[in-house]
């Protein structure tokens, strides 16, 4: 892994990545929405940044070029397709053997196997519902970005976080299947340590075509 793309690289997770990647000696290309770029000045200097919409199809395929793997932070915002066109964006121009990993929460489901309990079953309905009011968000969407990703014959990883809090690092997080592991009981991610697992999974190959739910490695139940 020589050169990656992150698409959101100035939101906080994004931004995590990209300094998980620059410590491994990775070159980085990121996109973000152009009155974002200041967020990045810090790191401004070690970075390339291609501004635009992370679902400009034209802008992510001259951001994807030559990167060997590409990081993705799919977010559902907006009622205009946002998360699939951003999925579709990096499915559809990465380079053909790049390792393509996104971010996404816990209510994603690759199977219909995961136990979820009726208090986040409650939180995602009711906030989908006003969001969605709101023209804030469509998590909708985000489910159609998934399953355009979990049918696609790309070597992707769909890394589907728990609750994110701040705070140092307590290393690279654990990893169930299945949302309802006894493992995922603590519920929280350190969102460095989700970073950190998301460039981790570009080097993996057991991650490939796997939709992992992580949480911290320490347990705190």
């Amino acid at each position: 892994m020589k050169r990656v793309c992150i698409i959101g690289i100035s939101g906080k997770l994004g931004r995590y990545m990209a300094q998980e990647a620059l410590d491994r000696g990775y070159e980085v290309h990121g996109v973000c929405r152009p009155e974002s770029v200041g967020k990045l000045a810090d790191i401004a200097d070690r970075i390339t940044v291609f501004p635009a919409r992370t679902d400009d199809a034209e802008v992510v395929a001259e951001a994807v070029k030559g990167c060997d793997g590409v990081l993705t932070v799919l977010v559902p915002w907006g009622v205009n397709d946002y998360a699939s066109g951003t999925a579709r964006a990096v499915l559809e121009n990465a380079e053909p053997d790049a390792r393509l990993v996104f971010s996404c929460g816990w209510h994603i489901s690759r199977d219909g196997q995961d136990v979820y309990s009726m208090k986040l079953k409650m939180i995602v309905a009711v906030f989908g519902r006003v969001a969605k009011w709101l023209r804030a968000a469509d998590l909708d969407d985000q489910v159609r970005a998934t399953d355009m990703i979990f049918a696609s014959d790309r070597d992707w990883t769909v890394v589907r976080g728990s609750n994110l809090e701040e705070g140092p690092s307590e290393g690279l997080p654990v990893w169930a299947e299945h949302v309802g592991d006894p493992v995922l009981a603590a519920n929280i991610t350190r969102r460095v340590d989700f970073a950190k697992f998301m460039v981790h999974a570009l080097t993996d190959d057991t991650l490939i075509r796997q939709a992992p739910a992580i949480v911290s490695g320490v347990r705190r139940v």
